[in-house]
């Protein structure tokens, strides 16, 4: 309208008679340059094509974090080194900074600063009205003793419990800020040590726990220090800071709300890797931005929970109100999850302007049958992917040995933590243990190089329903499957498959799924049936007397080659080829299939003893060649000899054991 005034003006200015141009011919002047000004404001503040269709979600969570008033904070400095702290990289510097953060509180407010150097500190807590600066030069990092972490009642990986302080803490507090272009140092090796040694799983308690079964309490026994925790606070700001090497979960913001974390960098795959170094977390809280972050981890990069089984569920507190957006992961498990820890429910998020390098897996569901927990109205969209296995992961029976629990008969009751009494707490009825996934949208998206278009697994009881996907294109190797889906709606979706195997759907209904472009045609008559893979074993060994050892992964029907990473099958053939001694090994997935674990074989004294060892259970059905029958056979379930072709079959089932055969 203001355009239109201003063009209306003009236009009668222009009518006036000759003679009185000279006295209004500056004025014209004035008012062409005048529009001319107004034109290009406007044309300059022209909304973007996002900013036009920005939600009702999103223009709300911008007006709370991009107000003047959010997380205003007094303007009085306190300096840390004027409370004795000192950057060395070798003082302990806890009481110090905590002595600043008090001072600053007790005067009603302030920003605690650092000259630069390495400030070397155990557990801080910030306080109400503190702005804690970590300028450009300045690392805040841990110290590897666990006597600097005190024990807080929080919540992790979905059950309340006592648990480390982090190394920088917000802890039930009000407006509160952490900023500055410096960087937070987990120190995690340490942790990651005590976790599973060094190299990863060949020590520490992992593997003590694996031997005694108990795999999934080795992630709740191991207490490991997160570099920052926003716990039961309200109004905060996490800006444009550096995380390294976490020794847990990087960024958890739980039981929170009206959280702003914005511009951080999280490197935590230096000098190793950690387990479990998910980047930001979002836990049971609400009113939530995360935004302009750059993450590569060895877990989950950005995420989304609230609560595990039957604690979650007594806590029922929901995940709701969230934007991630305008994001970069790079290593990691994880480019969105949600999950696994679903028990509270997740309802009204918006993920956006994402995009995945070489992450494992892209939009990613995680569950159990004992979580729990409705999760609604999700909307991804304007996400890339590039080089991600497994773009679209649906996977509600996720990693089982994690996911239901059972203490073993032989550990004594008066052993058990409490925390284990509480993961083992049956969900009553059962039904409410099932989640449901529903009203979920997609619009947007683009894969390229993925190894797996589409994965989704749910239940007979609960398929995943309801989910609409507009203009997304994957490019991918295979199609893969979808078990228990319902209404799928898909317009304009395009996938691009390398080979001939479209998208398995199992026990779905109303599922639309668009027919592949084949871009190499390769027939089933050309993939190999289990009695070619057999005599090709037996070819290849009377060529070449070095191939002794020859594994099958009888679920996918392929042999296993020395070095290769094979798919997870239960059931796994070994062929031994001749008595000659020797080894190979290769690799398989572990846990929720982004770890990798190594399995070994090794045949000696002309084929006598077979040493196999492995960390995940699987039936194993070992073939050897023999000209006679041995007498007996020590550490198998079960053996027989069969005269006719000379192969000693030997069944047994496990992970790690030796063969003697007599």
């Amino acid at each position: 309208m203001k355009i239109l005034f201003f063009f209306t003006s003009f236009i009668k200015l222009s009518r006036i008679k000759p003679k009185a141009v000279n006295i209004f011919a500056q004025q014209k002047r004035s008012l062409i340059f005048l529009i001319c000004i107004i034109l290009g404001i406007f044309s300059c503040n022209e909304p973007t094509a996002t900013e036009k269709t920005k939600s009702e979600l999103v223009t709300r969570l911008e007006s709370i974090f991009y107000g003047e008033s959010f997380t205003s904070i007094p303007a009085q400095t306190f300096n840390v080194a004027d409370y004795g702290a000192v950057g060395d990289g070798e003082a302990l510097n806890t009481d110090a900074i905590q002595q600043t953060i008090d001072a600053a509180a007790e005067a009603g407010g302030g920003k605690v600063i650092f000259p630069e150097g390495i400030y070397l500190t155990g557990a801080i807590f910030i306080k109400s009205n503190i702005e804690f600066h970590i300028g450009e030069g300045v690392i805040i990092k841990a110290i590897q003793d666990d006597a600097h972490y005190p024990d807080k009642w929080t919540r992790v990986a979905g059950i309340e419990m006592n648990w480390p302080a982090a190394l920088i803490n917000v802890y039930e507090e009000k407006n509160v800020r952490i900023t500055g272009k410096g960087t937070i140092h987990g120190s995690g090796k340490f942790w990651w040590d005590k976790f599973w040694g060094d190299p990863p799983r060949s020590g520490g308690m992992w593997v003590d726990y694996q031997n005694r079964d108990i795999r999934w309490a080795v992630d709740y026994d191991c207490k490991r220090v997160r570099p920052v925790v926003v716990y039961k606070s309200e109004n905060v700001l996490l800006k444009d800071f550096t995380v390294k090497q976490a020794g847990f979960w990087t960024i958890s913001l739980t039981y929170s709300e009206k959280v702003h974390v914005d511009g951080l960098i999280i490197r935590n795959n230096i000098d190793g890797y950690g387990p479990s170094s998910d980047g930001i977390n979002s836990d049971s809280s609400k009113d939530i931005l995360v935004e302009n972050c750059d993450i590569s981890c060895n877990d989950d990069n950005l995420c989304i929970k609230s609560g595990r089984d039957s604690d979650g569920l007594r806590v029922n507190k929901p995940a709701e109100n969230i934007v991630y957006r305008n994001c970069i992961t790079r290593a990691g498990h994880g480019l969105f999850t949600i999950g696994s820890e679903t028990s509270g429910g997740m309802r009204n998020v918006e993920v956006y302007g994402l995009e995945a390098i070489g992450t494992n897996t892209g939009i990613r569901f995680k569950s159990a049958k004992v979580r729990g927990g409705l999760i609604e109205n999700i909307w991804f969209h304007d996400i890339k992917m590039d080089q991600v296995k497994s773009p679209f992961q649906f996977e509600l029976n996720w990693y089982p040995e994690y996911s239901y629990p059972q203490i073993p008969e032989e550990i004594p009751e008066e052993e058990w933590p409490e925390w284990w009494r509480t993961m083992t707490t049956l969900v009553e009825p059962p039904e409410k243990g099932i989640p449901e996934f529903r009203n979920i949208l997609l619009t947007d998206i683009e894969v390229k190089n993925a190894e797996r278009a589409l994965y989704a697994n749910a239940y007979p009881e609960q398929a995943i329903h309801d989910l609409t996907w507009k203009n997304v294109s994957i490019e991918a190797e295979v199609g893969g499957s979808i078990n228990y889906g319902k209404d799928w709606k898909m317009e304009n979706v395009e996938i691009i498959l390398q080979e001939n195997e479209p998208t398995l759907l199992k026990n779905s209904a109303n599922v639309e799924i668009p027919e592949p472009t084949i871009l190499k045609q390769e027939s089933i008559s050309e993939q190999k049936a289990p009695a070619d893979i057999e005599k090709y074993i037996y070819e290849r060994a009377n060529a070449d007397p070095e191939f002794v050892i020859a594994p099958v992964d009888m679920e996918n029907q392929i042999l296993i080659e020395e070095g290769d990473t094979a798919k997870f099958s239960d059931e796994v053939k070994i062929y031994i080829l001749s008595d000659k001694s020797a080894r190979m090994s290769y690799h398989e997935p572990l846990g929720d299939g982004f770890y990798i674990s190594p399995v070994s074989i090794e045949s000696t004294k002309q084929g006598k003893y077979i040493i196999l060892s492995a960390e995940r259970n699987h039936h194993w059905t070992i073939y050897i060649k023999s000209a006679q029958k041995p007498e007996t056979v020590y550490g198998v379930d079960s053996w027989e000899y069969d005269p006719e072709t000379q192969n000693l079959v030997i069944e047994k089932e496990g992970d790690s054991f030796s063969v003697a055969i007599k």
